[in-house]
């Protein structure tokens, strides 16, 4: 499981994916996550606004993330 620190409260699921290159830019997110069966705590998501809070993990494709916060 690979560790995504954020310096700030929260990070939406699209700044996510585009922060970890799945993606160029928001405007493919929603295309991305009606494909990609995305998992965040184990749930399914497909809310590209859906935010991410620090020990959060979030599964796709055989790759999981876990957020951490950045000190």
């Amino acid at each position: 499981m690979k560790r995504i620190l954020i310096h700030t409260e929260y990070i939406t699921l699209g700044q996510f994916l585009k922060y970890i290159n799945e993606i160029g830019s928001g405007a493919q997110a929603k295309s991305f996550l009606s494909e990609v069966f995305i998992e965040v705590n184990g749930e399914r998501e497909t809310r590209r606004g859906r935010k991410l809070y620090p020990g959060d993990v979030i599964g796709f494709s055989g790759k999981k993330f876990m957020i951490g916060k950045e000190t």
